[in-house]
């Protein structure tokens, strides 16, 4: 469905990817009504819906740059650029719009859960720093409906986190 992404003007591009991000921070979602010219309504759903999943899913597992470019092939460089840009400027605010829907899950039923702990060694800089991260996979029910969460979390975000599971256990006990 990103292929779908070239019917888009280059120039209209960086609007619509940040408008996007907007959607996934709690803030207004690009309109139809804006691009019915671009996509029809069935497209517009598609791009829509892959076009998030696509940003959460590279921000939430720390997608390098290069990954990024692999998984965007069907899509021409000026979009890509624009996505990449896009992700760069914006990646703290999808982060943190990601740990607040995990931590506003917590009022839903958690299913099941697995972490990892492992070294990110992706550049000689980096493994040299030798910074841990933890995967942390969440399989929530919400609505009848299972959802996987997927995030990657070095220590302070992880620290956040468990603060904010604790305070929401103080409160969920304080309600019984």
């Amino acid at each position: 469905m990103l292929e779908l992404l070239e019917k888009l003007p280059v120039s209209q591009s960086p609007q619509f990817f940040h408008k996007i991000v907007d959607g996934i921070c709690g803030h207004a979602h690009p309109r139809f009504q804006d691009y019915g010219t671009v996509w029809t309504l069935a497209e517009w759903l598609g791009v829509l819906d892959e076009t998030t999943h696509f940003l959460e899913a590279v921000v939430g597992k720390n997608v390098s740059e290069e990954e990024i470019v692999q998984q965007l092939e069907k899509v021409s460089k000026k979009h890509q650029d624009t996505i990449i840009k896009c992700v760069k400027s914006r990646k703290e605010e999808i982060r943190h719009a990601l740990l607040e829907r995990v931590t506003a899950m917590s009022s839903a039923q958690l299913q099941d859960f697995d972490w990892q702990l492992k070294l990110a060694l992706s550049s000689d800089k980096i493994s040299a720093l030798q910074m841990p991260l933890v995967n942390l996979d969440l399989d929530v029910r919400e609505n009848n409906e299972i959802k996987s969460v997927s995030i990657e979390m070095n220590k302070e975000e992880l620290q956040s986190l468990i603060s904010s599971l604790e305070a929401a256990n103080k409160v969920v006990l304080q309600l019984k």
